[in-house]
Parts: C-alpha cells; structure tokens; sequence
C-alpha cells in the first residue's frame, strides 16, 4: 500500500473570519480523516515516538485503535498515560517531540499524532463518561497549582486512591491553561472538561487559596497531608529595563492574556478593562508573543512582532507562526527595542535597533548582535513585553529548608521531583522556568510516582 506523503490537512476557520473573534481556529478531524491519518502509521518495532512523549503514552498502539476505528479503545490508552489528551492534542509541541521522532517524518511528513490525539479525546469526552473513582488508600496529598504538572500529578495520585487537594491561587482551576492560552487556540471549556475529569476520580479543587500567604506549606503539612507537590508554575514576568516601560499601555503579556483569556475582557459587558489600541508592538518570539498578538488583533489593533533573529530562529510552533501571518500580524525581524517614546504619559512608538546574527550563544542558536546607528520607529499606543517569566518568590521565601537555583526556580532530583525539603516536592515551569505543557505534565507524573515510593515507604 503506497503511502500518503503529507499529513493529512487539519480543517480550520478562515483567517479572515476567525481574526474577528476568539472562536477555536482548529475545527478537528472528521472520523473519515482520523482514520486515514492513522494508516499512514509504520507501526515500528522500537517505537520511537514513545521516546519523544514526555508522559510515555503508547502511541502506535492508540494509533493502530483508530486505524481499526476503535476511538475508545484509543481514548484508553492514552488515558493510561495521560491527565489530559484533549489539551495536549491542541498546544503541545507535537513537532519537536513526539512528531520529530516519527521514522516516517525521516523521508515523508510525520504522522499527525496530536491531531489524533486531539480527535480520540474530543470524540470520548462528547459521550460524557465519567470515571470511575478508585477505592481510597487512606492518604492525603496536596498539590499547589492547578496547571499541566499539578493537574497530571494530581491525577496520578487520584487513580492510585490518594486523597488528593489542589490549592489554585486564582478563582479557576487550570493555571496557565486557562489564563495564558487564548480561546482560539484551547477552548476553556475543554479545560474545564478535564478538572471535571479529576474531581470525578476524587481530586479536591480548593480555588483563591495562596500558598505562601493564605496557607503556608508548613501549615499544609500541620493539616495532616503527608506530601506536598509544587507546581507553582512561572508567573513572574520579565522586562527588557529600557527607558519608557513605565508608560501607560506598557504591559507583560502575561497580564495582558490573563485579562482576556481567564477574566474575558474582549466580551460585552466585562468588567475586566483592557486596552484596546490602534498600533500594537509584541516583543519576543515565543507562543506567548504569537498568542499575545493574535488576541490584539482580535481587539481591532494593528500588530507587529519585533524579534531580534530571524523567522528561521523563531522558538513558537510553525503553525503558530503562519496562522499569525495568515490572520495578517506583521513581522519585523532581526530587530530590537531600545526605547519606548511617549507622550502624555503614554506609549506613542518604538524605537528599534537593527540587529545582525553572528557566532551561536548558549541556546545553540545565531547570536544577535546591534547594528550602530540603524533605529528606526514603529508607531504603537500598546506595547507588550512577551520575554518570558520567572517562578514567583512567595513560597520559596515562606517555606524553610527548600533549595531553589539563582535565577529562582526550585531545584529538584532529576526524574522524581524530590526537593531538599522533606515530603516536599516539585515539577513543571516552578522548576525548569518556562516550558512546555507537557514537559510539566511529564514532571507531574514523575513526582506522582516517587510521592507514592516515599508514602509507602514512610507513611
């Protein structure tokens, strides 16, 4: 049987349409298309994939159900291995993990795995299936963060009948998911599904709780939970510290994407303001920046995303990319800002510095470099800062004997989680800085692991 060369094409809105609202870009395969995406599987031996999934799921097997047309049988095997298919078939990084490992992506394009993924789980979660709770062993654990590697963790710990309380410093379960990717690209309701999943098999939600403020982990363990994991996230934003990010219409993309995506400050009536300018200057290249310039434009704005390397340096995902390019978000690369100009009080423009690459820095990527006297201005009443984040310092700096890197993250033992403070855990971008879902959710079933080891060990 010859096999088809490309994936076969995910259906979407058109860009025109979809630019003017947060309704989900990606519409999913159609159950004719899903199982013709799964044939193109070479069903190898090794299983490369697998090395490529960071929460180990058995790929060609699920993919082999849905060649068969067994979609519940698919949905039960990715189950077995992760928390939450239906968002990382949506936002993971398929390309560079376990896509980037496909023997067939060697000669021809890999098979769409996260597009299967995202088909089995959207096709189980419609029939509204609940799972069945686990008998309780009598344990408590409390896991702080409601994002990718809390909830994983949280979800290992409930199927092996742990009493598990999730502690989220905002008012909706989800972390990141809910506050820091955009509708169009996660649908809330489709996180919601998968919280919904967790207190099913027993999970606790407690939300506004703030670790290091309202409970401390000390308190934590004097309220008899016998482990506590921290998935804290990365919340604390980054500034470039050049002159005029003090202007008003100066923000972190952070603050900006949780105005919208977590309080939904584009619909009608909200009583969540947020800025909705003429001229839009994004600064940086990852998803944050992409995701932060897609919701601009949404609001009626102008956008352009200054990036200092070029597109072929870019870190978002390709699609990401072109369905910015596709929605009409300008790109300005090799370029960087060194000023931010106002008046009133206000941002009124950028000044940019052209830039050059040279030698590779640390990243393994072309080091950029300032082209002396090659400024230039793009106008923009909104400029936001997408340059990455940093963990938050209030539960490091409550909770006594906990380890934590320079730069602020908690350090940890590779491939358990374990800190330096006794029963007392960590995973996801608390302890890595930014990354990927499910990188954290890898870490969150990880630590799951190794807190079940220490309680029957020591419990």
């Amino acid at each position: 049987m010859s096999i088809k060369p490309e994936k076969h094409q995910m259906p979407t809105r058109a860009a025109a349409e979809r630019a003017a609202d947060f309704g989900e870009v990606a519409l999913g395969y159609t159950a004719e298309l899903a199982v013709a995406e799964a044939q193109r599987c070479l069903h190898c031996k090794n299983k490369p994939c697998v090395t490529g999934c960071p929460v180990g799921i058995d790929i060609p097997t699920f993919i082999s159900r849905v060649a068969d047309g067994d979609f519940e049988g698919a949905y039960t095997v990715i189950n077995s291995a992760s928390s939450l298919p239906a968002v990382c078939g949506r936002v993971c990084p398929q390309e560079r993990q376990c896509e980037g490992k496909c023997t067939l992506g060697i000669k021809y394009e890999p098979v769409g795995i996260g597009r299967l993924e995202r088909f089995v789980a959207d096709t189980h979660n419609a029939k509204d299936i609940k799972p069945e709770r686990p008998e309780p062993n009598g344990h408590r654990v409390a896991v702080v963060g409601s994002g990718p590697s809390g909830l994983a963790c949280a979800g290992e710990l409930a199927k092996n009948g742990y009493a598990v309380t999730v502690f989220e410093a905002l008012h909706a379960a989800g972390g990141v998911l809910v506050y820091g990717i955009p509708e169009f690209r996660l649908p809330k309701a489709i996180v919601a599904r998968e919280v919904e999943g967790l207190a099913a098999l027993g999970v606790e939600f407690r939300t506004n709780v703030v670790i290091g403020k309202t409970l401390t982990v000390d308190e934590l363990f004097a309220d008899g939970y016998e482990a506590v994991f921290i998935g804290s996230g990365a919340g604390l934003p980054k500034f470039m510290n050049i002159p005029g990010e003090s202007l008003c219409g100066v923000l972190s993309a952070n603050e900006f994407l949780t105005r919208i995506n977590l309080m939904k400050a584009y619909e009608e009536g909200s009583a969540t303001p947020v800025r909705r300018a003429r001229r839009t200057v994004v600064v940086g290249g990852g998803n944050v920046a992409m995701d932060a310039a897609r919701c601009a434009k949404r609001l009626g704005s102008e956008v352009t995303i200054v990036y200092r390397r070029t597109e072929k340096e870019l870190p978002a995902r390709r699609e990401e990319v072109e369905h910015a390019r596709e929605e009409g978000i300008n790109f300005e690369m090799l370029a960087t800002p060194v000023e931010i100009n106002g008046a009133d009080g206000n941002a009124v423009s950028v000044t940019c510095r052209r830039m050059k690459l040279s030698a590779p820095d640390k990243s393994g990527r072309a080091r950029p470099e300032p082209i002396e006297g090659s400024e230039f201005d793009i106008p923009a009443d909104c400029v936001i800062m997408a340059l990455g984040t940093s963990p938050n310092p209030l539960i490091r700096n409550t909770t006594d004997g906990l380890a934590v890197h320079e730069w602020g993250g908690i350090i940890v033992e590779d491939g358990t989680g374990k800190t330096s403070r006794e029963g007392v855990f960590a995973g996801g971008d608390a302890v890595t800085g930014a990354a990927t879902v499910i990188l954290a959710m890898g870490a969150g079933k990880s630590a799951a692991k190794a807190i079940d080891e220490y309680i029957k060990q020591y419990g």
